[in-house]
């Protein structure tokens, strides 16, 4: 059982990590993965392909190390000090990419990319190496009846003052000369993550009263095995999720094919961002809510259609103005198919095999996440956007229609095969 003390701890550690998911919103928004960074870097390279691997960096950077790192965090009495060391590693390279910028003056085009994508995989690493110790950590100060409205909190303030960073970016991208524009950018970037680490170190953990009962390391990956022959339905659904990517996969190119296409000035750029984080705020909202009612299933198969839908009015746009309505689309289409995936994720399976659904939920999907934009990169470089546009929407498509024919929502679904194969999972 857990301390006490948590109840008594609950509203500061509300306080201190809404504030500290803030700050990070803020510091997204002066460094956005899907905008100012694909800019920045556009700026010494023409390669689409590269590109359009900006913002699948964070995603597979999340997904791939969780897995391996379950087993160990499992056995900590505290997460806390693992989550700030490691976390660590997610926030400080922004400051290394305002360095980058200005040695925009002094280096050549190559070693600037090199520099850029090595410092962009660092922190994606960063954020998945410290996922597990932070939602350990989350999971045992917040109470099982306050998750839902926590995480809800989390998002809105981070997209809301993402809008704000960047509404600023877009304006310090106009009033100020290359490349200190982006440097100035990327240290308001720097200042956020820093004051947001600060908040998350006044979190108040208590000691656990006892360790896991994990079994061991030999037990655990076979439990893994167990569930991908066992359970058809799971298996189903990582496959959509490996599909989603191709959904997902043109959201560098937007913003890109905009500028070069319809003139997109820099101003118009952060008001996107922008729009993009507020419509990413409420649709979290509202389709968090939509799935607590009507089951997740249904939000991710809206979700896909409404990608394919900004897909191909990307590709059909007469002019700027269309695309705000294709960002609007895309926000709503990332919301349910990244945060509504991971919260259906952690309706399969019972309480015992939960981490291990959670791992092989985010780890199995890691391929697909760095594929699909190398795809799309490929097609932009070789053919055009909108054939790339074309292929994200037949993704789409696709995507929701597996989901409709091939998963059942699991909140509605008995785990038949949990009762023959438990001896083969690990208790927790």
């Amino acid at each position: 059982m857990l301390n006490s003390q948590i109840p008594k701890d609950l509203r500061h550690n509300l306080t201190v990590n809404i504030t500290e998911s803030a700050f990070f919103g803020l510091a997204t928004g002066f460094a956005s993965y899907i905008t100012i960074i694909p800019l920045f870097v556009s700026g010494f390279t023409h390669s689409a392909l590269l590109i359009g691997l900006i913002p699948a960096i964070p995603r597979l950077g999340w997904q791939l190390p969780q897995l391996l790192t379950a087993e160990k965090i499992a056995r900590l009495q505290y997460y806390k000090p693992t989550v700030m060391w490691l976390t660590i590693h997610q926030r400080f390279p922004f400051f290394g990419l305002a360095l980058v910028a200005l040695l925009q003056l002094q280096l050549n085009s190559q070693i600037l990319l090199y520099l850029t994508f090595a410092i962009l995989i660092w922190q994606g690493l960063g954020g998945g190496l410290s996922a597990t110790a932070w939602q350990s950590m989350v999971g045992k100060i917040i109470p099982p009846g306050r998750l839902g409205i926590f995480y809800g909190a989390l998002s809105a303030a981070a997209n809301l003052m993402s809008i704000f960073g960047a509404l600023i970016a877009g304006l310090l991208l106009k009033q100020i000369a290359q490349p200190f524009n982006f440097a100035l950018c990327f240290l308001c970037a720097s200042v956020a993550m820093a004051l947001s680490w600060f908040f998350m170190s006044r979190t108040r953990e208590p000691v656990s009263n006892s360790l896991s009962t994990i079994g061991t390391r030999s037990e655990f990956w076979a439990s893994l095995s167990v569930i991908l022959r066992c359970d058809k339905n799971f298996r189903c659904f990582v496959i959509t999720r490996m599909l989603s990517q191709l959904a997902l996969m043109p959201l560098p190119f937007y913003t890109l094919y905009a500028v070069h296409k319809h003139g997109m000035g820099e101003e118009s750029i952060g008001l996107i961002t922008g729009l993009l984080m507020l419509t990413q705020t409420i649709a979290g909202l509202v389709l968090g809510w939509v799935g607590d009612r009507w089951g997740n299933k249904l939000v991710l198969e809206a979700g896909s259609i409404i990608c394919a839908f900004s897909s191909v009015l990307a590709g059909l746009a007469p002019n700027v103005n269309s695309f705000y309505l294709v960002f609007i689309g895309a926000g709503i289409g990332m919301s349910a198919l990244q945060n509504i995936a991971a919260v259906m994720t952690l309706e399969f399976g019972n309480q015992r095999q939960r981490p291990a659904y959670i791992g092989l939920g985010n780890t199995l999907v890691a391929p697909a996440t760095i594929l699909a934009p190398l795809l799309g990169g490929w097609i932009v470089d070789n053919i055009d956007y909108k054939t790339a546009f074309l292929v994200a929407a037949i993704g789409g498509l696709i995507t929701a229609l597996v989901l409709h024919l091939g998963v059942t929502d699991p909140r509605y679904l008995e785990q038949n095969f949990t009762n023959h194969s438990v001896k083969a999972l690990p208790e927790q």
